[in-house]
This record gives structure tokens, sequence and C-alpha cells, in this order.
């Protein structure tokens, strides 16, 4: 399922704070693993496209992720991001199910990864801080957020309003880390 807020464009990666450059978010899930897509130039963000990526629940955990693995590399083929962020997981009481996930989020890496994405990890608390401004934000509220931040975007699930989530929190802290690097290269000069 995607859906789009214009059509898919070649971008290349910008490194200055003006540069527009196109970023995926990922939330990783062994059942459903959200995607959502953004474009930033330093100031404003606009909505490009979220969807998720699907694993039969029935078939055999390796199949599963194949099958998470050619959805995602589909997804990137299609949309082109130059940057890519996945959430950290969360350790919970279910070892088995901290386990699966974990798998999951591994191919939520690797696949940006080997399509020469560069690849940023933040932490839930992180990115519920980022959009909403409390690190123990509801799922309702990260969802009242996006609407806010990028009208056009309707995100039908949860996983792809996180996955929109995740991608604000890169574009906002990458630009930070921009600044500094130019405002470090500024005073070496």
């Amino acid at each position: 399922m995607i859906r789009s807020g214009f059509v898919p464009f070649e971008n290349p990666a910008g490194v200055g704070l003006n540069s527009s450059i196109r970023i995926i978010g990922i939330d990783p899930g062994l059942r459903r693993t959200g995607w959502g897509i953004i474009e930033s130039d330093g100031h404003r963000l606009g909505f490009v496209a979220s969807g998720t990526v699907t694993s039969n629940s029935k078939g055999a955990l390796a199949q599963r992720l194949v099958e998470l693995f050619e959805g995602l590399s589909k997804v990137l083929a299609e949309w082109n991001p130059a940057e890519a962020a996945v959430e950290n997981t969360f350790v919970n009481k279910d070892a088995a199910a901290t386990l699966k996930l974990g798998q999951a989020r591994g191919i939520a890496l690797v696949t940006p990864a080997l399509a020469n994405l560069t690849v940023a990890e933040y932490a839930p608390n992180m990115v519920k801080k980022t959009v909403v401004g409390a690190g123990h934000a509801g799922k309702e509220q990260i969802a009242a957020m996006i609407g806010h931040l990028l009208p056009k975007a309707s995100p039908e699930t949860e996983d792809e309003a996180d996955a929109l989530a995740i991608a604000i929190t890169h574009a906002h802290h990458r630009s930070w880390k921009v600044l500094e690097t130019v405002t470090v290269s500024e005073a070496a000069e």
C-alpha cells in the first residue's frame, strides 16, 4: 500500500542546509515494516510517500525476512531516497519476540546500506521528543503531529506514522550535524 504526495524523481544528496534531500524513515517490524519518505531543505518538510511492507505471518522466518528485504528494496528503487533512518528496538519481556524484531531491524538497516544510503538510528524516545516534544508521547499524539508537520500525509497505519516521524527526526538532527560541520570547518579557516 503506497500513498504519495507527488511523482518520484531523482534527487542527488545535497550536503548543505539549503539543499533538498529525500529521506526514508523505517519502522521495523516482522509482520509490518512501515516506511515514510519526506523531503527536507533544512527549513521545510514535504511529504513524498508512505506505506507498509508486510510478510506472510505463516511463513518461515527466513522467507519473511526475504519478503521484507524485497519489499524495502522496491521502495528504495522507486522513490530513490538519499538517506535512511531506522528506529532502534526496545527490549520487552518476550525474549523471542524481541529477537524476531531485531532480525527485522537488521533487514531495515542492511537494505538501505546495500543501496549505498547513509543509515542513521534513533531511539524511540528521541523520535517522540523530536516530533511531539515529549519522550513518552502516545501513538495518537505522534499521528496528530504528523498531520500538522506533513499536511499532505495521511498514514493509514501506526507503522507508517512512526516511519514518517523517524524521517522527520533524521531531517531535524541531520541539519544540526551539517551545521556543526560547517561551523567547525569555518572556525578552522
